[in-house]
C-alpha cells in the first residue's frame, strides 16, 4: 500500500468524494472494504472471545456494522450496541445496518433517555470496538455518545477505535472530555493529522493503516500533491 502523509478532515472528505464521483466507486463499496479489512485486523489482535461493536449514526457507524458482519463470518461472537435507532439511519450506513439486522447479529439500541447505569453491559466482552464518530466530528460529546465512551473507557478488555477515537479532533488532535482511549486505532488510507499531536498520544494507541480500495492513480496523485 502506498504510504501517504497524514490527512486532514477536509482531505479525507475529498478522497472519498473523488473516489465516488470521478472513479465511480460506490460509497457502499468503500465502506465494505474498510469494514472487512478492519475486521481482519481485529480478529488478529483479539483472536478469541466475544466482541462488542459500538455504532454511531454516520458512516463510521456504517463501518461498524460491516465489521460486526465480517466478525460473525469468522465465527466470532459479536454484538452491536447502537447509539441511534437503525431505522433513523440513511445512506450506506442504513444499508449495512439492515444487512446486520437480517443477518441476526445481536443488536441493542440505546434509549436516548437512559441513564448511564442502564446502558447495555460490556461484561464478558474481551474487546470493545469504537465505531461511534469519525473524522468529521468535532466538539464535545453529548448524550449517549458521551456515556458509551465513558463506559468503554473503564472496560478491562482491548479497546479498538475505527478510523479515529471518538472525541479526538482529526485536525488538531485535541481530546474532548471524554475521548475514547484506544489500545489500537485502525485508520483508513493514511494516518490523520491529529495523530501527530502530543495531545493525541494517550488516545490513539498503536495505529494500523489499512486501504479501502482507493485506486492507485488517486493515491499517487495525493502523494505527489497533484490532488486535494
Amino acid at each position: 500500500m502506498i504510504k501517504l502523509p497524514a490527512l486532514t478532515r477536509a482531505q479525507v472528505r475529498s478522497i472519498d468524494q473523488t473516489a465516488i464521483r470521478e472513479y465511480g466507486i460506490p460509497g457502499v463499496v468503500l465502506m465494505e472494504n474498510a469494514g472487512s479489512r478492519a475486521a481482519e485486523i481485529i480478529h488478529q489482535l483479539v483472536p478469541e472471545g466475544p466482541i462488542a461493536v459500538l455504532c454511531g449514526g454516520g458512516n463510521n457507524g456504517g463501518d461498524g456494522y460491516v465489521i460486526a458482519r465480517h466478525l460473525q463470518l469468522m465465527d466470532r461472537k459479536v454484538r452491536i450496541i447502537c447509539a441511534i435507532d437503525v431505522n433513523k439511519l440513511s445512506g450506506d450506513a442504513h444499508i449495512n445496518a439492515m444487512i446486520a439486522v437480517r443477518s441476526d447479529i445481536p443488536m441493542q439500541i440505546v434509549d436516548p433517555k437512559a441513564s448511564p447505569a442502564n446502558l447495555p453491559s460490556l461484561d464478558h466482552c474481551v474487546a470493545v470496538v469504537d465505531a461511534l464518530l469519525g473524522t468529521g466530528a468535532r466538539g464535545p460529546l453529548r448524550g449517549c455518545y458521551r456515556d458509551l465512551v465513558k463506559m468503554a473507557n473503564i472496560h478491562s478488555g482491548e479497546r479498538i477505535a475505527i478510523d479515529i477515537p471518538t472525541g479526538l479532533d482529526c485536525d488538531t488532535g485535541e481530546a474532548s472530555e471524554p475521548t475514547f482511549i484506544a489500545d489500537h486505532t485502525i485508520t483508513f488510507v493514511a494516518e490523520k493529522s491529529g495523530f501527530k499531536k502530543n495531545s493525541a498520544d494517550d488516545y490513539v494507541g498503536a495505529v494500523h493503516v489499512v486501504g479501502i480500495g482507493v485506486p492507485e492513480k488517486l493515491l499517487n496523485a495525493i502523494k505527489s500533491g497533484d490532488a486535494l
